[in-house]
């Protein structure tokens, strides 16, 4: 069934790939929200409830602009900014279909996941907070840009700077990490460890969404950059319940909610 579901998903968004330069109207078929719902910065959570918490704690006059299929977009404002964070779901495929419409849908100028991760660093720990300076992938997601060859997928600068003036600001440069990451398609796999083979070519953790964000940004010439908290560490066997993954973040949002700030 989850098989069928990535498929469906890669299939929608090589379609919306081929439609080119070409504006979408809005609503979408995803997001049911007028045209300036969304500010220019948007947080994207994978879990909807995490998208909740950052509304409800982090953003005043916060208002619930997207709830279709139970993704929960809201838009209000951080020390007086416009911002807005909206869930995207799990892995590549469902990522490159909300990144795809937010940027050519809804005009957003960054995007920045605010995820979880799994570390295969063993000098990482638990709740540190990796930047994505890049992410490799086994995925064949790039392949729908009909390009000969294999492309990278790099954050932009333009956010990376200024979360590296929030995270000196915020005085959590021991706890924050850049680096490259993995992104994968498969969670499960019958291969043994076969992520762990990425930390030798210096690869600090492995998550499910970074790298089709990351093409769909520069293919709109936008910007995105993913950051995320460290949920497993998989080289020491150490893991977050999966309600300290929804709620004890508070470091890497006020992070990106700063950036935001910078970015306005």
């Amino acid at each position: 069934m989850r098989t069928f579901i990535f498929s469906a998903l890669f299939l929608l968004t090589f379609c919306l790939q081929k439609q080119g330069d070409q504006k979408m109207s809005t609503p979408t078929p995803h997001i049911n929200a007028p045209k300036d719902a969304f500010a220019k910065t948007v947080l994207l959570p994978g879990d909807p409830k995490r998208a909740r918490y950052v509304a409800e704690k982090f953003l005043q006059d916060a208002k619930l602009v997207n709830d279709v299929r139970g993704v929960q977009g809201y838009t209000g404002y951080y020390k007086g900014v416009k911002v807005s964070v909206m869930a995207t779901g799990m892995g590549i495929p469902s990522m490159g279909i909300y990144s795809y419409e937010l940027f050519n849908a809804y005009d957003v100028e960054n995007l920045i996941r605010i995820g979880s991760i799994g570390a295969i660093n063993e000098n990482i720990n638990l709740k540190d907070i990796i930047v994505a300076m890049s992410a490799s992938t086994n995925s064949n997601y790039g392949k729908n840009f009909g390009l000969e060859g294999t492309i990278s997928a790099s954050g932009s600068y333009k956010i990376i700077k200024k979360l590296d003036k929030a995270v000196e600001r915020l005085k959590l440069q021991d706890r924050v990490k850049f680096g490259q990451i993995l992104s994968s398609d498969t969670f499960y796999t019958d291969e043994k460890e076969s992520d762990l083979k990425w930390a030798k070519m210096g690869v600090l953790g492995v998550e499910m969404e970074a790298y089709s964000l990351y093409l769909n940004a520069a293919r709109a010439g936008k910007n995105a950059l993913c950051i995320a908290t460290v949920s497993d560490q998989l080289i020491k066997k150490e893991f977050l319940s999966a309600e300290e993954r929804t709620y004890s973040f508070d470091e890497m949002l006020t992070v990106a909610l700063e950036t935001a700030v910078e970015l306005n």
